[in-house]
C-alpha cells in the first residue's frame, strides 16, 4: 500500500477524527462523514475506512476501492468477516484504546458511591445541608480493607487492579486462562469461580466482553450471592447483567447501590427503573470517551497503516 496514493475515509458521529487526523500532519487525503447517509453516499471513495458502529455490512458491494478497515473501537462484530475476507480487505480493531479511560471511570463510580456523591448533587440541587449521620450503615465508607472482585482481567481489568491497590484494596481477579499471572491482584481464580468469590466483594467489577459465557454472568442467583453492603459496578456491556434481577435486588437491599455505564438498549428506555434508583449511578456509556480517544485511535491506524505500506502480514490488533 503506497500511502501517498491513498484516501482515508474517517465515519463517525461524534469523534473529531478527521481534525486530529490532520494534526498529525502525514500527507494523507482524508475526509469525514458524519451520518450514516453521508457514509453510504461516499463509501466508494475511501481505500481506507475508520469506522465503528455505522458500519454496515450491505455498503460492502459498493467500496469498490477499499483495501483496509481500521474499526475505532474494540468491538468488530458488526463486520461479516466472511465478506470481508472475501472482498480481499484487511481488518483490525482498536482494543486498548480507551484502557486508562474505562479504568478511571470505574473507580469513579465506586469513589462516588461509598463517598454518595451523587446523593450529594442531589442534595445541592434542592438546597439541602445534610447533617451528620448517627446510623454507620449510612455513612460515607472508605476503600482501604476493601475487597474488589474484577470479572475480566484484560487490559482494563488489569489496570483497575492496580488503581484498586492504590486504595489499599485486595484484589481477586477472575479470567479464563489463570496460568499466567495478573499484577497486582491477590488471588487470580478461573471464570467459573465468580459466584463462589461474590460472598468476599465489597465491590464486584465487569470489565469482561459479552459473550455468550458472560451473558447475565450477574443474574438473579449472582446477586443473591453479594453482600446486602456490597456493590456492582458494570464498565463491560450491557448484556452481561439481568436488568430486571438487579433493579429487584437495588429496590430489596440485596445489594447497597451500582454504578451504569453500559445498558440494553442504548440509550436505555425511559421506563427502566434504573434512571430513577437513587442508589444507582448511571452515566450513558462514556467510560472510554475522553478527549485522549481520537489521537489512541489515530496512532493505531498509523501503526497499521505503516505496516501494510511495508507489506507486512501482522498488523496491531489484526481481525483478517
Amino acid at each position: 500500500m503506497n500511502l501517498d496514493d491513498i484516501t482515508i475515509h474517517f465515519a463517525h458521529p461524534a469523534y473529531q477524527l478527521s481534525t486530529l487526523f490532520e494534526r498529525r500532519q502525514t500527507g494523507i487525503r482524508n475526509f469525514q462523514t458524519w451520518t450514516r447517509e453521508d457514509l453510504r453516499g461516499r463509501i466508494g471513495e475511501g481505500d481506507v475506512i475508520v469506522v465503528s458502529g455505522y458500519w454496515d455490512n450491505a455498503l460492502l458491494p459498493h467500496a469498490d476501492r477499499l483495501r483496509f478497515a481500521q474499526v475505532c473501537g474494540a468491538g468488530y462484530d458488526m463486520f461479516d468477516l466472511d465478506a470481508v475476507r472475501a472482498k480481499g480487505v484487511r481488518l483490525a480493531h482498536a482494543s486498548g484504546i480507551n484502557v486508562n479511560g474505562v479504568s478511571d471511570h470505574a473507580m469513579a463510580l465506586l469513589l462516588a458511591l461509598t463517598r454518595q456523591i451523587h446523593t450529594g448533587r442531589d442534595n445541592q440541587r434542592q438546597g439541602i445541608w445534610r447533617g451528620m449521620i448517627s446510623d454507620l450503615a449510612k455513612r460515607e465508607d472508605e476503600l482501604p480493607g476493601k475487597t474488589m472482585v474484577i470479572f475480566g482481567m484484560g487490559k482494563i481489568g488489569t489496570r483497575l487492579a492496580r488503581l484498586a491497590k492504590a486504595f489499599d484494596m485486595t484484589v481477586l481477579g477472575l479470567k479464563r486462562d489463570t496460568s499466567t499471572p495478573v499484577e497486582h491482584v491477590d488471588e487470580l481464580h478461573p471464570s467459573s469461580a465468580l459466584l463462589d468469590l461474590l460472598p468476599r466483594a465489597d465491590v464486584t467489577v465487569l470489565t469482561c466482553p459479552l459473550t455468550e459465557e458472560t451473558r447475565n454472568v450477574i443474574d438473579g442467583a449472582a446477586l443473591a450471592a453479594m453482600k446486602p453492603s456490597s456493590y456492582l459496578i458494570n464498565v463491560a456491556r450491557g448484556g452481561c447483567v439481568d436488568e430486571a434481577a438487579l433493579v429487584e435486588a437495588l429496590r430489596g437491599g440485596a445489594i447497597a447501590g451500582a454504578g451504569i455505564d453500559v445498558t440494553v438498549p442504548e440509550p436505555l428506555a425511559l421506563k427502566s427503573a434504573l434512571w430513577s434508583l437513587e442508589n444507582v449511578i448511571l452515566t450513558p456509556h462514556t467510560g472510554g470517551e475522553t478527549t485522549k480517544y481520537e489521537d489512541n485511535v489515530i496512532d493505531i491506524l498509523l501503526e497499521n497503516l505503516g505496516r501494510l505500506s511495508k507489506g507486512e502480514e501482522a498488523l496491531y490488533n489484526q481481525v483478517i
